[in-house]
């Protein structure tokens, strides 16, 4: 028999993923609808499409149609998946914490499908030496949290970050946002197929030590898989891919899109990798 406590909880992570998923709703019902365009309106556009700042003055947009067949299953995931079965870790109900969001970019390299990382800079307070997704936090000029305003910090971000040129990518979904207690981000996978690729590399050198790709078959061979463990105990899933050890957020997102997309493998979760307390 349930618990008083047992049913509110219960109730209230029922709660939680509707909002989330009204949300998610809006961001791709706002990403898609048609917008009226003058005929001024739209020579400006095009100038803009000339420029580095196309992503933030031209329209963003979500949609799936003409994806490679092998994204599929990380598309049809990101419409159904739950909040609670991305992380443990939410955002408050409160509303508290900076919004931002990652570009979570696929593209088709040599080997096949990979993703886009970078590592951060060691000199950076937060998160610094660690590997991520290209991204950080909202932007007044960015827009509505609530709509497009993720989508298009998620392509600044990454135009920032490693040069890559926005046009060449197609956004094709958001996952549930999350939440990273230690920096106290809410943060809002946005997923990207890169349809043009484009030269990418390090921007700032103040922000970013390298960018990299790393093919999704090596993401996904066992031989490449642990479980970090801090000392505060916390342990999550971890990558050693691309002579890094990509671990935290960025491999818990990394863990649950292979996991929900049918790509995973049976890896060895007691193989572990310390981690010390500048983690």
């Amino acid at each position: 028999m349930k618990t008083h406590e047992q049913s509110t909880q219960e109730q209230s992570t029922h709660e939680q993923s509707a909002h989330e998923q009204t949300r998610r709703d809006r961001v791709a019902e706002a990403a898609t609808a048609p917008a009226a365009v003058s005929p001024a309106a739209a020579v400006a556009a095009a100038a803009a499409a000339a420029t580095a700042d196309a992503a933030h003055d031209s329209a963003v947009t979500i949609t799936a149609e003409g994806l490679p067949d092998w994204l599929d299953p990380v598309a049809r995931a990101s419409r159904t998946i739950e909040p609670d079965q991305l992380s443990r870790f939410l955002p408050p109900e409160s509303g508290a914490g900076r919004q931002s969001a990652v570009l979570v970019l696929f593209g088709e390299g040599e080997r096949g499908p990979e993703l886009l990382l970078m590592e951060r800079a060691g000199s950076l307070r937060s998160h610094a030496g660690q590997p991520s997704f290209p991204g950080g936090a909202l932007d007044p000029e960015d827009g509505d949290q609530a709509t497009t305003g993720p989508l298009r910090a998620a392509l600044r971000e990454a135009r920032e970050e490693t040069g890559l040129d926005p046009r060449g990518v197609q956004l094709f979904g958001v996952l549930p946002r999350l939440y990273i207690p230690v920096s106290g981000f809410v943060v809002t996978p946005v997923l990207g197929w890169w349809r043009s690729p484009s030269p990418v590399g390090v921007v700032d050198p103040g922000e970013t030590a390298r960018v990299f790709t790393v093919p999704v078959a090596d993401l996904t061979d066992p031989a490449n898989r642990a479980t970090t463990v801090h000392p505060s105990g916390h342990r999550g899933p971890a990558f050693l891919v691309e002579s890094a050890l990509v671990w935290g957020f960025t491999a818990g997102v990394i863990d649950r899109i292979l996991h929900f997309a049918g790509w995973e493998r049976p890896w060895d979760a007691a193989r572990q990798v310390p981690l010390d307390w500048r983690a």
